[in-house]
């Protein structure tokens, strides 16, 4: 049994490492980074159960110490006391697949699976190897489409996309096709001067030039995009400078010096640290992002100078240790970590960077120290033996329980996703309300929520307002409830997020014309998200539409002010400051700002809007004197739809009286 233990241990390593970059299922909102997250939980789930049924037949502890060890349970600690006392939303932030103590955990534990499994010490590189293989030739199939004129499932849609990867990301793919390629060139290096067999070198000239094939095509087109429009930039990298700010910003502060803002609260930091300079670039309309431009600011920005100097240390050691176990010249491991550490560098932090990052330490331990085992021999104590196993199956249930509740959530809520598109209110908000009640604390589902039942409210309230009856009224006044009730949960979640209170604000507004005191708390919520996000001219212009749709024509126009002064090149702005300006009979500064719209305005590219403007510009001179009218000019664009603030359509007449708890102030 006890060799049976150790076999099935060793298959199930190789199985977890084969099939980690090529895993993915059509069963989540993300296909690829989610399943890949919860098969290398469940994974070290088994293993460690595996473990335990080893200890249970065997009644010996084994433990072998390895020079990483102290190190990776120090990071591990480090990200630990940050999700505990920094992290708003503690469990998002567990659950987080970019940089989140369950993904660090998971990958700690095969690490020390792989560090101490002798079969997979020479497995390990080449079961990557091979992986990197096949990548390399469904890129290269797939840049083909070989599905563009085959009508496929909904839920296969994706496989039309020339981009399409199992990894995930184009990022992510080019990553792991360079580390698949660095393996391939070294092993054709070392074994240069020994005798092959013509399979072989077939094989290695065959790996090398399927990996450099489908790294041009990756890296192409990751680029595409940039090189065909110098606008458009890839929304995957955030600035660097910005990035660089982030991690600045947390040194003002002793708590968030020392431990950071807490993993998954990356996007808090990001919009506080925001300037106008990023207003006048292609990313201005993105609020923020969540991870930042280099791993190691990431490290630092959400776990603070411990998180890093923990990080540090680990690679110091790392480095140290490669540097005493050469032999004959650098070893694979040597190129393998560099290339790592300079994508841990440049690159933001993902699920497949860390990955990559925990195998090869554990290879470069196994090279270059061996020590024997500590066996502790546990039969003669029985309540030791009882405790261990108790424990580890209590952790085991556990972790599986909050693990499997996590990725039902994902699947109830891919569900009602599927439902938007049969157009079955039921059915999306049902699988809606699975997906919260299995996880409460996911944002973007308690978010969605909010929008499904202010669309059922909306649907019954598109009869005459005069005509709804009182149970309409009360059915309306639920959803209503229902929606502020959720997107207060967001908020609550994590205050520190503007995007929360923006979603709040839009919920209120919704609803204006229907509640009672909406009106004040859409002000309300929109003042906290420019307070979170101060740089944000959208915000501005959401805030000044409220007052311009409530005949408020001096606070609209102050924000509207605000907001042109943020973003100048933006129409929309200028066209909403135009109009409050019109509105309060300032006929001349009315003109001036609508003069300034038409010079945004592209005739060609915008013509509807370019038309619309210079027939209210027109009308805006007839209120002129005759000295002070002036000949319009046209110039450059940036693109965008001219809107004036308008009530929304949702209308109860008597406005329902809402619970004191409804207010965003109430808890």
């Amino acid at each position: 049994m006890e060799k049976f233990l150790s076999n099935l241990k060793s298959y199930l390593l190789i199985f977890s490492i084969f099939l980690f970059p090529l895993f993915f299922l059509p069963f989540t909102q993300e296909f690829f980074i989610t399943h890949k997250l919860y098969l290398l939980g469940f994974g070290v789930l088994l293993l460690i159960l595996i473990s335990t049924l080893h200890l249970l037949f065997s009644k010996k502890l084994v433990w072998q110490k390895h020079p990483f060890d102290n190190l990776i349970l120090l990071f591990l600690t480090a990200m630990a006391i940050s999700t505990l006392f920094s992290s708003p939303n503690k469990i998002q932030a567990l659950l987080n697949p970019n940089f989140g103590l369950v993904m660090i955990i998971s990958l700690a534990i095969l690490y020390f699976y792989l560090s101490r499994v002798e079969t997979m010490h020479a497995l390990s590189l080449r079961i990557l190897s091979v992986g990197s293989v096949l990548l390399s030739i469904v890129t290269i199939i797939f840049y083909f489409q070989p599905f563009k004129n085959i009508v496929l499932p909904q839920n296969f849609a994706f496989l039309k996309n020339p981009s399409f990867t199992p990894v995930g990301s184009q990022l992510d793919l080019a990553i792991i096709l360079g580390f698949g390629l660095i393996i391939g060139l070294t092993q054709i290096v070392k074994q240069g001067r020994t005798q092959r067999s013509a399979p072989t070198i077939i094989y290695d000239l065959s790996f090398i030039i399927l990996s450099l094939l489908a790294l041009f095509l990756t890296v192409y087109s990751f680029l595409k995009p940039i090189l065909s429009d110098s606008i458009r930039l890839n929304p995957i990298l955030p600035p660097f400078r910005l990035s660089w700010y982030a991690a600045l910003e947390i040194l003002k502060n002793p708590q968030t010096a020392l431990i950071g803002i807490g993993p998954d609260n990356f996007s808090s930091i990001f919009t506080r640290v925001k300037d106008f300079a990023y207003n006048q670039s292609p990313l201005w309309q993105i609020n923020a992002f969540n991870v930042s431009r280099s791993t190691i600011l990431q490290i630092l920005t959400e776990t603070g100078i411990f998180g890093l100097l923990a990080f540090g240390l680990l690679v110091f050691s790392v480095f140290k240790q490669l540097v005493k176990g050469g032999h004959g010249g650098p070893p694979l491991q040597v190129f393998l970590f560099v290339y790592l550490f300079i994508c841990l560098l440049i690159f933001p932090p993902s699920l497949i960077i860390w990955f990559l990052f925990f195998i090869v330490i554990s290879q470069i331990k196994s090279d270059s120290i061996r020590l024997n085992p500590i066996i502790s021999d546990l039969t003669d104590l029985l309540p030791i033996y009882a405790g261990i196993i108790v424990i580890s199956l209590g952790l085991i249930a556990g972790a599986g329980y909050f693990l499997g509740r996590a990725y039902a959530s994902e699947y109830y809520f891919k569900k009602s996703l599927d439902g938007i598109v049969k157009n079955n209110v039921k059915e999306v908000y049902d699988n809606q309300r699975q997906a919260v009640i299995f996880n409460p604390y996911i944002e973007r589902f308690r978010s969605s929520f909010a929008q499904t039942n202010l669309l059922i409210a909306n649907n019954l309230a598109q009869k005459d307002p005069k005509k709804i009856t009182e149970q309409g009224r009360q059915t309306i006044a639920q959803a209503i409830q229902a929606a502020i009730a959720e997107g207060k949960a967001v908020v609550s979640l994590n205050p520190q997020r503007a995007d929360g209170w923006q979603n709040l604000a839009s919920i209120y507004l919704y609803v204006i014309n229907a509640a009672q005191g909406a009106d004040v708390w859409t002000i309300s919520a929109y003042q906290r998200a420019i307070l979170s996000d101060p740089q944000n001219p959208i915000y501005r212009v959401g805030l000044g539409g409220v007052y311009y749709s409530l005949q408020k024509y001096d606070d609209a126009l102050r924000f509207f002010e605000q907001a042109v002064s943020l973003k100048p090149d933006w129409p929309n702005a200028s066209y909403n400051y135009a109009w409050a300006n019109f509105q309060k009979t300032n006929y001349p500064q009315a003109v001036n700002a609508m003069q300034n719209v038409l010079t945004l305005l592209d005739p060609k590219l915008n013509k509807t809007d370019y038309e619309k403007v210079q027939k209210e510009l027109d009308e805006f001179k007839k209120m002129l004197p005759k000295e002070e009218k002036e000949a319009t000019k046209a110039g450059e664009t940036i693109p965008g739809t001219l809107n004036l603030p308008t009530p929304p359509e949702t209308k109860v007449e008597p406005k329902i009286e809402l619970p004191k708890e409804a207010s965003p102030e109430a808890k």
